[in-house]
């Protein structure tokens, strides 16, 4: 076991011959200690003190960089600094100048010590006594400066510059002129004539000659205000003329202001008396109106009223302002469409059962012609249908089929809407799938008037047949929505679907919400199920419903996604593809953003088209027609935006050119196709690869339009892809320099020969250093703060402990000899009793 601390530390002062054998008093008188074994005792000591604590010294972590460069190899490993000493060192300079300052910190009051050298520790105790003693003795030789009994004879008191003498030249210091003006109104010329001395006698002053002049003097307070309120009254004179002179200037623009107001009437401005007036007109009058004036001069009494009546008759026929009707809510308008839908189908009810409404009656009293339209009640108007015989397939000025004219009442019931009131719900939805409104596609619907709807009409559907009902129960899945359409023609259905989403607005109940959205769901089966099961069905009529569902995913994309993901896992299990499944994908197409590369729905569908095309080979005319709808579906809607790259759409176009089952039309329906496709990809790197194979198969088929479009396509490729190369520039030679040696050379010192930039790198690490000493130092202040507060704390905590604890023995003790003093009371009364 090592030998303790102390052992040691009596073992290295014996060595050092600090301490050794005892002396006597003799021998330790006899030999007294010079300065030289002083000092030499004192470095024992303090090379032992460093001995007793290695921890106390720091040095570096690791070793100098460039130790073999130093002329002084001592100093590799001599320690950097003593962090126990310069702890101390500062925690004892806080306790010096911090702790009084934050112990001073929001006090008020005490006393300041302003004696001389109080406060300086440079000046010792006979120096301060010094410097008191000379300020005493100064102050006594000064004296009283107001005792003129005592005064020197070389004081003469001044005033202003002047001596206070009473017999300068024999005049007396007195003027009657001034005591005589010592009204308020002479106040100022009083003030003047004394200004005026005062210049006078400063320029007999100058005029004694250069002997006398003297530099120019301070003036004193009262001259100073003296000053000040002569300029203050020259002002306010001066504000007081202007004031007078305005105040004549309104006066007599005043006097001309009847001729001004008769100018501006138009009358005559001369001010003499009124004439009679002619013919017996009326007398010119200031109050009447101009054009009453102009109206009756040069007419008779009687003309002048004749046309007055015949003015007032005129005013009683001009229409009057009506007050303009407040644009109702999304809520208001739905709540009308479904009362007037069920008042349309008890009017119908009542017309079935033979029954005569009073709207009827009043019109059969009125004698109106509507008995030729009682069976025949056109109300496509007010759902968002055209009124007319069927037109065609698509209005005229409408090109594609996303710019379709459809009524406000079809497209956005539910979408603008009820988006406020959705928030909630869709708030969690939101995580799932991320809502991507289409301003775009519905722009020339919303855009377009109620007039200009009427006169185009919008998508083509027949009249609607007056045996529709007008009200409808809403269906929440397929086989409900084949109920209600059951008894419902083809041509119909439209209608009926609008009547049912006018019904059952969301904002009409809150049920209503998860009814629509239900609904649309339905909607999703019943599109794939009429092109299976209904092909004789017009495609204007599924081409409303995907107009229907569009518009309902906006309010309830998640359900609508999730149909129709449910109809995508179908195709993908059955890995072949029905009308119906073509029509759920021209439907996504339709529906749902094409351009999102991660979409649920999009990117699912693509999939399945992209796996379909690649697994298969077109064995038949039906494959082959598929592979054209597929790829024009493609071209036309899934690739133009994101422009991705399928190349078994390639490969099956280029399969079904070379098979055996092709028609002069498919051909020209796949030729097509790879057009728009070589547009779409022309400025793909790889375009060259992609359609090199495709120009054989094109020239077999006599396709010479395709061909040459295709060689355009492949040489304007060619062009724009060319191997890489340096540029070409003349040869740079590598610069050379002799290296420059240094004789004293320090690696620690850095050689620029930029003397600014040198002087910036030295001032950023200077200032670099100086921060971070700064922050260490304030780091070390909060530290030292914290531990004083804390000790605050804990001193006051103990008070607070120490009185209460004397509290409680107090009040313990209190009610311990109360209770021995109840107890002797109790005791003596019952010996007594």
């Amino acid at each position: 076991m090592p030998p303790s601390q102390l052992k040691r530390l009596k073992a290295s002062l014996r060595e050092q011959g600090i301490v050794g054998p005892q002396k006597s008093k003799k021998q330790k008188k006899n030999q007294k200690p010079n300065a030289d074994q002083r000092a030499q005792k004192a470095a024992a000591l303090a090379s032992i003190r460093e001995a007793a604590n290695p921890f106390d010294f720091r040095a570096l972590a690791r070793p100098k960089k460039f130790d073999y460069v130093t002329n002084r190899p001592e100093d590799a490993n001599r320690p950097l600094g003593r962090p126990g000493v310069s702890k101390s060192m500062g925690e004892e300079t806080r306790r010096k100048t911090l702790l009084p300052e934050m112990n001073k910190r929001n006090k008020v009051g005490g006393i300041l010590d302003r004696r001389i050298g109080e406060d300086d520790p440079s000046m010792s105790l006979d120096a301060r006594m010094q410097a008191r003693f000379e300020r005493e003795q100064q102050r006594k030789r000064r004296g009283n400066v107001f005792d003129l009994e005592e005064a020197e004879d070389d004081v003469e008191l001044t005033h202003g510059g002047k001596s206070l003498r009473f017999d300068v030249n024999g005049e007396e210091d007195y003027d009657a002129a001034s005591v005589d003006a010592g009204s308020d109104d002479d106040q100022e010329d009083g003030f003047l004539r004394r200004k005026r001395r005062r210049d006078s006698d400063a320029a007999e002053d100058l005029a004694d000659g250069p002997a006398q002049e003297q530099p120019e003097r301070k003036k004193s307070k009262k001259e100073v205000m003296e000053e000040i309120i002569a300029k203050s009254k020259q002002h306010k004179y001066e504000r007081q003329q202007q004031k007078e002179d305005d105040e004549e200037l309104i006066e007599e623009l005043n006097k001309d202001l009847p001729d001004i107001l008769a100018a501006l009437r138009g009358h005559t401005t001369k001010r003499e008396q009124p004439k009679e007036p002619a013919n017996g007109g009326p007398a010119d009058d200031f109050g009447i109106n101009p054009e009453r004036a102009a109206l009756i001069a040069g007419k008779s009494r009687d003309a002048a009223d004749k046309e007055y009546d015949a003015r007032v008759r005129q005013m009683l026929f001009d229409q009057r302002a009506k007050p303009t009707e407040r644009t109702k809510t999304e809520e208001e308008m739905a709540k009308e469409n479904a009362e007037r839908l069920k008042e349309l189908e008890e009017q119908r009810m009542r017309r079935m059962r033979g029954e005569e409404s009073d709207e009827e009656d009043n019109k059969a009293q009125d004698g109106g012609d509507d008995d030729q339209d009682y069976g025949v009640h056109d109300d496509a108007a007010e759902f968002g249908l055209p009124s007319g015989h069927t037109q065609g397939s698509r209005p005229e000025g409408v090109e594609d089929e996303d710019d379709f004219l459809m009524d406000g009442d079809i497209i956005a019931s539910d979408s603008e809407a009820d988006m406020s009131q959705e928030t909630d719900d869709e708030s969690e939805v939101d995580d799932t799938m991320a809502v991507e409104e289409d301003e775009d596609f519905l722009k020339d619907v919303l855009e377009q008037p109620k007039t200009e709807k009427a006169a185009n009409g919008v998508l083509s559907i027949a009249e609607p047949s007056s045996k529709l009902a007008y009200t409808y129960p809403c269906p929440r899945s397929h086989t409900e929505l084949l109920s209600v359409y059951k008894d419902v023609a083809p041509k119909d259905v439209p209608v009926v679907t609008q009547r049912i989403r006018a019904l059952y607005h969301a904002g009409l109940h809150t049920d209503n919400k998860n009814k629509l959205a239900d609904f649309g769901c339905a909607l999703v089966d019943h599109i794939s199920y009429l092109a299976n099961h209904s092909p004789e069905t017009p495609l204007t009529v599924t081409e409303t419903l995907i107009r229907h569902i569009h518009s309902l995913s906006r309010s309830y994309p998640v359900q609508i996604a999730t149909r129709f993901r449910a109809h995508l896992k179908q195709i993908q299990e059955r890995n072949d593809l029905s009308p119906g499944d073509l029509t759920i994908l021209t439907a996504i197409s339709s529906i749902f953003p094409t351009s999102d590369k991660f979409s649920p729905v999009v990117t699912p569908a693509l999939t399945i088209i992209a796996r379909f095309l690649g697994l298969n080979s077109p064995s038949s005319a039906k494959d082959i027609t598929t592979g054209a709808y597929l790829g024009a579906l493609c071209a036309e809607r899934y690739i133009p935006l994101s422009k991705r790259y399928i190349p078994e759409l390639i490969r099956y176009t280029v399969l079904c050119l070379e098979s055996p089952h092709i028609n002069s039309s498919l051909i020209s329906a796949h030729t097509k196709n790879l057009l728009a496709l070589a547009d779409l990809w022309s400025s793909t790197p790889a375009f060259i690869e992609i359609f090199s194979p495709v120009v054989p198969t094109l020239s077999a088929l006599k396709q010479t339009l395709a061909v040459q479009r295709l060689q355009i396509l492949l040489q304007n490729a060619r062009l724009h892809r060319r191997p890489q190369e340096l540029h070409h520039h003349r040869p740079l030679p590598i610069k050379t320099s002799i290296p420059k040696f240094e004789e004293g050379f320090d690696p620690n010192k850095h050689y620029d020969p930029d003397k600014e930039r040198a002087e910036a790198n030295r001032l950023r690490k200077e200032y670099k250093r100086e921060r971070k000493g700064a922050l260490r130092e304030l780091r070390k202040d909060a530290n030292f703060i914290a531990r004083e507060k804390l000790k605050e704390k804990k001193e006051r905590d103990r008070r607070y402990e120490e009185k209460y604890k004397k509290l409680v023995a107090e009040i313990q003790g209190e009610e311990g000899r109360e209770a021995n003093a109840y107890e002797r009371e109790k005791r003596t009364r019952k010996r007594k009793n």
